[in-house]
């Protein structure tokens, strides 16, 4: 229901691009060391950082008033086409906090949230955002308009009811909340019931976005969009399928957030499209030429979980030092499962939001499915191993991950990593314990292959 209740610098750099490809710290005992490493800032790197510094010129510029309306919504399997097809800015809390996190900028914010009475147990990511919004919403790579309309598409995170709910009253800009019923069903798919109540929810998102721009909406111009998007899931899709070989032509979790920034704020755009099209072509000729992101490719990891950004190139380190590549990711479909199957349809513009809300992204999955899909990923990408990444301001998503390790451990008989630091809050970080963890791991993965090979 809608109720009433230093400025720019580097703006291109939504996520660390910086650290792909570069120098690892020294090894362990026994590792190989890697003087160098491969310079792995191709064409895409600056098509990325151009492409996301023009997306957050104009937020800016809607900031400064210059610009068209301004919605905030999450990441999570949103309905961004509707957005698009009004000419509306979407807007990422929580992509803004993560970038706060990387240009570590993030504390000094959490802790202003705590000194307003957050919680030091509640997400980092919200209390990073409330402090950005009580600082006056600039940031070192953009300043952050006030939101026309707050579009709480709620998938899987019940927290970002109240995140949402509490920028409404802060700002005192309406706000709706899209309830998107969890996966109830064995095979995942949704009822019928279920789908007729998120497309109901969905034509009134539109009627309430008439009333904010004072326009109808062009169904074509949906259907445009729509089929932008579907293009674009394609792409990922086999830029993803890619690391089946090996070596992987790419890191599918420290690299994948190259390619996930444009997946999500550009989705739907000719310039999203743009950037998978080169992106594909980039990371094949990489393939075919069995170029991969390490000098050597020793093992092969599913990993479960969102990164530490505050310390993304040295939690990366970690794992490169171990001649150690990710081939698939959990944390890359949080905002879509495309990989197995799913297609936005212009034909059918709703309900294909719809499914992508309800069934084809990561968070609104049950634990069973996620066991499944990372069982896939393991079974299908080839892996050795899998490591979960556990957030401890993220309970909700964390919740249960002990129970994952023992299944995939004891049950499937795959060597499995639990670690656990923050995503958004540095004061969770310890680099030494953690680079003990991953090295006393892969010193057993290690003797594992030794022992299976005599």
């Amino acid at each position: 229901m809608l109720d009433n209740t230093e400025q720019k610098k580097n703006a291109g750099d939504l996520i660390p691009l910086q650290s792909l490809g570069k120098k690892g710290s020294s090894p362990a005992a026994g590792v190989k060391k890697d003087d160098t490493r491969p310079d792995y800032q191709g064409k895409i790197h600056n098509l990325q950082k151009d492409m996301i510094g023009r997306y957050y010129d104009h937020l800016t510029a809607a900031a400064e008033g210059k610009g068209g309306k301004s919605v905030y919504m999450m990441i999570s399997g949103n309905p961004v086409e509707l957005i698009q097809a009004f000419d509306m800015i979407p807007v990422y809390p929580e992509v803004n906090a993560l970038q706060l996190a990387v240009k570590k900028q993030s504390l000094p914010l959490i802790l202003k949230a705590e000194e307003m009475g957050y919680s030091t147990d509640n997400c980092a990511y919200v209390k990073a955002d409330v402090g950005m919004y009580f600082s006056g919403c600039k940031t070192p790579f953009a300043t952050i308009p006030q939101p026309d309309l707050i579009l709480c598409n709620y998938v899987g995170c019940n927290v970002y009811l109240q995140w949402f709910e509490h920028l409404a009253q802060y700002s005192g800009r309406p706000i709706y909340n899209l309830d998107i019923p969890f996966s109830r069903s064995e095979s995942g798919e949704p009822s019928e019931a279920d789908m007729s109540y998120v497309v109901k929810q969905l034509e009134e998102v539109i009627e309430v976005c008439e009333r904010l721009t004072g326009k109808k909406l062009d169904y074509k111009k949906l259907q445009r969009i729509v089929a932008l998007s579907g293009e674009t899931g394609d792409l990922w899709s086999e830029i993803k399928k890619l690391t089946r070989q090996r070596p992987a032509p790419f890191d599918a979790y420290f690299d994948s957030v190259t390619m996930m920034a444009p997946l999500y704020c550009l989705r739907g755009t000719e310039d999203g499209l743009r950037f998978f099209q080169e992106a594909y072509k980039e990371m094949k000729q990489r393939a075919d030429r069995q170029e991969g992101p390490l000098p050597e490719e020793k093992f092969r990891f599913v990993i479960e979980g969102p990164p530490p950004w505050p310390f993304l190139r040295a939690f990366r380190d970690m794992f490169s030092r171990w001649g150690a590549v990710a081939v698939a990711s959990t944390y890359s479909t949080v905002g879509g499962l495309w990989e197995f199957g799913f297609r936005h349809d212009p034909l059918r513009p709703l309900e294909s939001i719809a499914s992508h809300m309800l069934q084809w992204n990561l968070t609104n999955r049950n634990f069973l499915h996620r066991y499944q899909q990372i069982k896939d990923y393991v079974e299908q990408w080839n892996a050795d191993a899998l490591v979960i990444h556990s957030v401890k301001s993220c309970r909700l998503f964390s919740a249960g991950q002990g129970d994952m390790r023992e299944y995939f451990a004891k049950e499937l008989n795959v060597p499995t990593l639990l670690i656990e630091s923050d995503l958004e809050d540095p004061r969770y970080f310890s680099e030494a314990q953690l680079r003990n963890r991953v090295d006393a791991f892969f010193e057993s993965l290690e003797h594992r292959k030794l022992m299976a090979a005599k």
